[in-house]
C-alpha cells in the first residue's frame, strides 16, 4: 500500500493580519508549510497533496520546484470539505495521512507511530491531552476507553468541555474508507461546516479508531496568530540549542540562538548570545563564535576565532583563523590557514593565504593573497571600472602600506612593498619598492586661514 499525503492549507489566517496566506509565514526562517512538507517527504511517500485556497498562486509558486500536487479549494467549507478536494488526486488504495500546514513542527517519528498504529479498516488518530483544552474537539471514549466520537468545542456539552484528551486533527485512513465517510458527513453542526472529524464516529462503528499520542505537545500546536508563530519560533530554536548541547557545543545562552538552516558542529565550539545561523554551516572542533555574529552558508575550521559583530557568508574559513570584530566576509572569500582579517575589514571573491593579514578598515575583493602577505589600514583593491570586475593577485611576503589603492588589474610580485598612501596602477615586480606620492613639502612661517567674523559677531563685539 503507497502513502498519499494531504496537507490541508487553506486558510485565510485572518488573526495573522496578513496578506500573505497564514502556511507561508515563517519559523526559522522556513515557511510553515516548508516544514510540514520536510517532515513528510521523510516518510517517502508516493505523492504529496497540498490543499490550498487563500491566495493560492502565493502557496503555488512557494512549492514550485518540488513535487507538489495542489488542490483547490475555493469556498471554506470545512475541514471535511477540504480533505475531499484532495481526494481526486489520491491514488486508489494509498493509505491517506492527513497534516495541517499550520502545524509545522510535527515530527516523522510521531507520524511513523500513527501510520503503524493505523486499524486496517479504521482510523489512525493522533490526540493529545492538554492543561487548558479550550478550542479543540474533544475525543469520546466509551466505558471500555475505545474512542467513540469527536465533539467540537462549539457543539460539546458541559460535561464533554470537562474532558482534556483533544483531537490534533492529524489522522490516518484508508482511501477507499475516507472516501465513503466522507460522503455520509453533513454540515449541521454550530459552523455550518464539514468536519472531518465526523469520520470518526463512523470508524468506531467499523474499523475502529487507534488513538497515539505526540512525545510533545509542541508538536501539534497550531498557529493562528504572530504570538503563537513568536511561540512556536521559541520553542524550535530551544529544541536546536538542546540537541547541540547534548552533541557537545557551549552554547552562552540559549535563549539567545537562532538556527534558520542546517548547522553541524564539532565538539568543544563555544557560541555566544545572538548569533545567527543561515543556510547551511559547519564550525570545526574548539572554534569560538562571538555574540552577535551573523554566520550563512559557510564552513569554519578547527580553532577559529569569530570575532564579535562580524558577518560570514558563502565562504571557507580554514583552521586557526581570526576573524573580526566588525568584519564582513562575503561569497567567495576563503581564508588559509591562520589568516587574519580584523575590524571593519571586507572581502569578497577572495583566497588568502597562510598567515597572510588585513588587520584593519580595508575592502579586498576579486583578489588572490599569498601566502605571508601584510595588508595595512585603509587599503582597497579597486576592482570595479564601472562595467566590469577584475582581479588583484599579491604574491608571498608583500606588504602593502596603509591607504593604498591597487587598481586592478595589477599584480605585486613576492616580496614587493607598496609605500602608504600609493595608487598601484601597474605590475610591481618581486622585491620592488612601490611608491606613488609626491614628495614631501615644508613651508616655513605658514598662516593657517582663520574663520572670517560676520558683522554680526563684530557688532555683539562692541
Amino acid at each position: 500500500m503507497g502513502l498519499s499525503i494531504v496537507i490541508l492549507a487553506a486558510g485565510k489566517g485572518t488573526r495573522m493580519q496578513s496578506n500573505m496566506p497564514k502556511v507561508l509565514h515563517k519559523i526559522a526562517g522556513k515557511s510553515m508549510l516548508q516544514h510540514v512538507i520536510d517532515a513528510a517527504q521523510q516518510l517517502q511517500p508516493e505523492q504529496v497533496i497540498v490543499v490550498a485556497g487563500h491566495e493560492i498562486e502565493q502557496v503555488r509558486s512557494s512549492v514550485a520546484e518540488q513535487d507538489i500536487i495542489i488542490a483547490e479549494q475555493s469556498e471554506q467549507l470545512g475541514t471535511g470539505h477540504a480533505v475531499d478536494q484532495a481526494l481526486p488526486h489520491v491514488v486508489e488504495g494509498n493509505q491517506v495521512l492527513v497534516l495541517y500546514g499550520d502545524v509545522p513542527l510535527i515530527q516523522k517519528e510521531t507520524l511513523k507511530q500513527l501510520i503503524d498504529a493505523q486499524p486496517k479498516d479504521g482510523i489512525g488518530l493522533l490526540t493529545v491531552k492538554l492543561k487548558d483544552p479550550s478550542g479543540y474537539g474533544r475525543i469520546i471514549r466509551n466505558s471500555d476507553g475505545r474512542v467513540t466520537a469527536i465533539v467540537e468545542q462549539k457543539d460539546a456539552s458541559m460535561d464533554q468541555l470537562a474532558i482534556n484528551e483533544v483531537n490534533t486533527g492529524i489522522m490516518s485512513v484508508g482511501s477507499g474508507k475516507l472516501k465513503q465517510w466522507l460522503s455520509n458527513i453533513d454540515n449541521n453542526n454550530a459552523q455550518g461546516e464539514y468536519y472531518l472529524t465526523d469520520t470518526i464516529a463512523m470508524a468506531a462503528e467499523e474499523g475502529g479508531v487507534r488513538a497515539c499520542h505526540p512525545s510533545s505537545a509542541i508538536e501539534v500546536e497550531g498557529v493562528n496568530s504572530r504570538i503563537q508563530l513568536a511561540q512556536l519560533e521559541r520553542a524550535f530554536q530551544q529544541q536546536q540549542a538542546e540537541q547541540l548541547m547534548n552533541e557537545g557545543i557551549t552554547l552562552i545562552d540559549p535563549a539567545r540562538f537562532d538556527v534558520r538552516g542546517n548547522l553541524i558542529c564539532a565538539t568543544d565550539v563555544v557560541i555566544d548570545v545572538n548569533v545567527i545561523i543561515e543556510g547551511d554551516v559547519s564550525i570545526g572542533r574548539g572554534s569560538q563564535i562571538g555574540a552577535n555574529s551573523i554566520l550563512i552558508n559557510s564552513k569554519i575550521g578547527t580553532n577559529c576565532i569569530i570575532k564579535p559583530n562580524s558577518i560570514i557568508e558563502g565562504a571557507v574559513i580554514e583552521s586557526e583563523c581570526s576573524v573580526g570584530p566588525f568584519a564582513r566576509i562575503r561569497p567567495g572569500t576563503q581564508l588559509s590557514q591562520g589568516a587574519f582579517i580584523g575590524n571593519f575589514v571586507e572581502t569578497k571573491n577572495t583566497v588568502m593565504g597562510q598567515g597572510s593579514k588585513a588587520s584593519h578598515l580595508s575592502y579586498i575583493g576579486d583578489a588572490e593573497v599569498g601566502t605571508g602577505v601584510n595588508i595595512g589600514a585603509g587599503v582597497i583593491t579597486c576592482n570595479y571600472d564601472g562595467a566590469n570586475k577584475y582581479k588583484t593577485i599579491i604574491e608571498d611576503d608583500a606588504f602593502i602600506g596603509s591607504d593604498s589603492q591597487l587598481v586592478a588589474p595589477v599584480s605585486v610580485g613576492k616580496g614587493a612593498t607598496i609605500g602608504a598612501g600609493t595608487t598601484v596602477t601597474k605590475d610591481v615586480a618581486a622585491g620592488e619598492l612601490c611608491i606613488s606620492r609626491v614628495a614631501q613639502k615644508h613651508i616655513e612661517n605658514w598662516a593657517r586661514p582663520v574663520k572670517k567674523q560676520t558683522k554680526k559677531k563684530i557688532e555683539e563685539k562692541k
